[in-house]
């Protein structure tokens, strides 16, 4: 859990912007997120197929940039 311990002479804004980059680095929203929902076995397979095949393209179009450009 990220905390942030405000100081006497802090304002709570930047005080909340610190706590806010804290959460941020931990990677704590996008895990809320990708938990907010029950995902059966079947809907994660399927997910990580279509983030595999677009990696796949991803790569492909680099490689394909790089050799005509």
């Amino acid at each position: 859990m990220s905390q942030v311990i405000v100081n006497d002479s802090e304002q709570l804004d930047s005080a909340l912007r610190r706590f806010k980059q804290k959460v941020s680095r931990a990677g704590i929203f996008s895990d809320m997120k990708k938990n907010r929902f029950f995902e059966t076995p079947g809907q994660k397979r399927k997910r990580k197929e279509v983030a595999r095949h677009r990696e796949r393209q991803r790569l492909r179009n680099r490689s394909r940039r790089s050799v005509a450009g």
